[in-house]
């Protein structure tokens, strides 16, 4: 059997991948007609999110897909085919901005000529408002701003807010924090100055601001709802839309619990305002969803984590005052991602965990997914990207991370999801605003902390999860190569980590580097003119893991904004100049792109008689296509 390609295409800094859903042929009718409408649902919220990045992203859009189909000169010519490259990394990144640094795409063609592709299609009145947006660098600069020093808000060019500060957007959602400490103020909403002065939430909803769209989400949802698997299922949903309905950020809060307890369907989704990476101020949250279909056999692994979660919660080195007396209510699994969308698409997690409410998550557990079908695609692609071969310091290396690296990146993100996000606990009175712009890092550096620290335990041999520790060391050789040196190639030369995942990697590989420089724990070493990073003392490593992860536990719990700060500030965010440098003339040398998106299958209904018999699902490899066929069906 030929081997499947999973590399469509490449341009700039990002490549284009495919994924299979073969679980998807093994369903029923009633199960796959649950997908295809939950996948319609998926991709009906799309442009929220645009919206939510930038105020302009819409109109930018449809400037951008208004000449990719009507255009009629020499698509041939340069400018054109910088035009294109630009409208597609627009697309990729659901905006004007990269999906990663948060700066503004700086665009390979004219002023000029972006005029002039405007008059060939009968649409230079767009012209005069989209062309400071799209070319001037300096206005909304950057779509999230976490710098020290600055007012986050108005300095960031998402769309979460309007004419209001930070000091007020602090102030406003403190006195909300009164009414009821454990509702999620601001979630779903826009915070606007009025006509009179006031601070007023446009709250989304039906019948509120992306009205529109939350009703052709609805709408899916319901038909939906008519095959969800059980009936449980069907109540979940059903308080999903009463929230669309209304708003009602406590009934978000009762379908997120009914959510949780709901364990037995072999089909789930996620689908809401959910992450809150996108307001520096972790308070408002971008509309995403994923569809997904349990991969019963590879669920075995998260199984046995899952029932071993207290015993991972007692053994943990942190304070006892930050463990919690009771873990309930954690349900992990393998899945099949069946449809992408929002802010899942076309970048994606290859791990979720929810909900994100802390009370939450102590009270009734959490649900933790690891996208298996994600990883693999992944995984096939990087095999021959020639990465490891440049990056990696010796043969035994190379070949550990050749035979253990796929099990062991997917076992680090149960751990990181199931376990991870779901451990610990708060002090009473401490919730996740005290830690403000920084708190987004902290808890992505505990849960890849807890994640580290566990799979180099014997545990996990004993329980059956992993074959041998090889698997861990396979994975601390990928961690600290890729915190070190490799996420490198994703940032411009002279510029700073700003994303929390970046710098939650780097913070924790350049501390436990700096603690361990006087043991030898992990040399660097230089060859023939080249820097690596290996490691001389794997155990030891694990115990650096340990405590850091206590440290940054206890900035969680107690709401520590000065020793998160100085975690962050010192290790997560600058990078050395001459380090950096080097890894990007390295790296190009490959010419791999460093960031990776999807191209969603696409399901399609068959009838006979005027009756569904069937839903095939099909694998499009033109990402330019779908991006338009979902601008002109979905917008």
């Amino acid at each position: 059997m030929k081997e499947q390609v999973y590399l469509l295409e490449q341009f700039d800094d990002i490549k284009i991948l495919r994924y299979d859903v073969p679980a998807f042929e093994g369903l029923t009718l009633r199960e796959k007609l649950f997908v295809y409408y939950l996948g319609r649902a998926a991709l009906a919220g799309r442009d929220i999110l645009w919206d939510q990045n930038n105020k302009y992203n819409l109109r930018v859009r449809a400037a951008l897909e208004k000449i990719l189909r009507d255009y009629r000169g020499d698509r041939d010519a340069e400018g054109f085919q910088h035009f294109v490259v630009y409208a597609k990394k627009v697309f990729f990144a659901n905006g004007i901005h990269h999906h990663y640094s948060m700066e503004k795409f700086v665009p390979g063609f004219t002023s000029g000529y972006f005029k002039s592709l405007l008059r060939e299609v009968g649409a230079e009145q767009m012209y005069a408002e989209l062309e400071r947006v799209i070319f001037d660098p300096e206005y909304m600069a950057k779509r999230v701003v976490l710098d020290e020093g600055k007012d986050l808000v108005e300095e960031s060019a998402n769309h979460y807010y309007e004419n209001v500060t930070q000091e007020e957007v602090e102030s406003y959602y403190r006195e909300k924090k009164k009414e009821n400490e454990f509702v999620s103020w601001g979630l779903n909403s826009t915070l606007v100055r009025d006509g009179q002065g006031q601070l007023q939430e446009q709250v989304w909803h039906v019948g509120g601001k992306y009205g529109e769209t939350i009703r052709h989400v609805v709408e899916n949802l319901r038909k939906a709802s008519g095959y969800a698997c059980n009936e449980h299922q069907k109540e979940v949903m059903d308080l999903l839309i009463e929230y669309y309905e209304t708003g009602d950020l406590s009934l978000f809060d009762r379908y997120s619990i009914e959510w949780v307890k709901e364990v037995a369907a072999p089909i789930d989704f996620i689908n809401g305002f959910i992450e809150v990476y996108g307001d520096p101020l972790a308070y408002k949250a971008s509309w995403e969803s994923v569809v997904q279909i349990m991969d019963e056999e590879a669920c075995e692994r998260t199984r046995k984590l899952a029932d071993n979660a207290l015993w991972f919660e007692k053994n943990a080195p942190i304070d006892e005052r930050f463990k919690k007396s009771e873990v309930v209510g954690i349900t992990a699994r393998v899945v099949q991602a069946a449809m992408l969308g929002g802010d899942c698409h076309p970048a994606t997690p290859i791990g979720i965990n929810l909900p994100n409410a802390e009370w939450i998550r102590e009270r009734y557990g959490s649900k933790s997914v690891t996208l298996d079908n994600i990883t693999y695609a992944y995984d096939r692609v990087s095999l021959n990207s020639g990465v490891l071969d440049e990056f990696a310091y010796s043969d035994e290396e190379k070949e550990l991370v050749r035979k253990y690296g796929y099990i062991g990146g997917n076992v680090h993100t149960d751990l990181h999801e199931c376990l991870g996000h779901g451990s610990g606990k708060m002090l009473p009175g401490v919730g996740q605003e005290a830690l403000k712009n920084y708190y987004s890092t902290i808890e992505e550096a505990r849960a890849d902390l807890f994640a580290l620290y566990y799979v180099m335990d014997p545990k996990l041999v004993e329980l059956g999860v992993i074959p041998s520790l090889e698997v861990a060391k396979s994975e601390y050789c990928n961690y600290i190569r890729n915190g070190l040196m490799v996420q490198l190639t994703r940032v411009k030369l002279g510029n700073n980590l700003e994303e929390s995942h970046m710098r939650n990697r780097q913070l924790i590989a350049s501390w436990v580097y700096e603690q361990g420089k006087e043991a030898n724990v992990i040399e660097r070493v230089t060859r023939d003119g080249k820097t690596y990073f290996t490691i001389r003392d794997y155990e030891v490593l694990r115990q650096l893991f340990g405590k850091l992860l206590a440290e940054v536990q206890r900035v969680k719990s107690e709401g520590d904004f000065e020793g998160a700060r100085r975690l962050i500030e010192n290790y997560g965010v600058r990078v050395d100049p001459v380090l950096h440098q080097e890894v990007l003339e390295r790296y190009k040398k490959l010419n791999v792109a460093p960031y990776a998106g999807f191209v969603n299958p696409k399901y399609r209904l068959v009838e006979e008689a005027g009756k569904v018999v069937d839903v095939k699902i099909e694998y499009p490899t033109d990402f330019l296509a779908q991006m338009l066929e979902y601008g002109e069906n979905r917008s």
